[in-house]
């Protein structure tokens, strides 16, 4: 079981950034693959990026190629998105996701943090 706790969601201007966190329990947090999905009201929940276990390799929606960038910190046990350049339709509640095996579909996705809000206004 893996418990994941988002921070750093808020509300933003047109081309501001903002810095997501996430925080996993689990003694074992290197041997999973951690991301970040987006949904919006009345849509589906959205592949954002994601990052390998050693974090040698990331993967990202064309939507936010360029100006998010995925990290994380195995010895902290956190993962990190760093949105820049951020636009009115990147309002979403984003959640960190996490499973051991490579995903980019929320149906692969073993399991979820309860989102933080991150609202960009124009």
């Amino acid at each position: 079981q893996v418990h994941l706790v988002e921070s750093g969601g808020g509300l933003v201007q047109a081309g501001g950034s903002l810095r997501l966190s996430c925080a996993a329990s689990t003694r074992t947090f290197s041997s999973y693959v951690m991301g970040w999905f987006r949904q919006s009201p009345g849509k589906e929940r959205d592949f954002v990026a994601t990052i390998s276990w050693s974090g040698d390799s990331t993967y990202y929606a064309n939507s936010v190629k360029g100006r998010f960038t995925i990290s994380r910190d195995n010895a902290e046990n956190t993962v990190y998105l760093q949105m820049d350049s951020l636009k009115p339709e990147d309002t979403a509640v984003y959640y960190c996701a996490a499973s051991p095996r490579p995903y980019y579909s929320s149906r692969s996705v073993d399991y979820w943090g309860k989102g933080t809000l991150v609202t960009v206004s124009s």
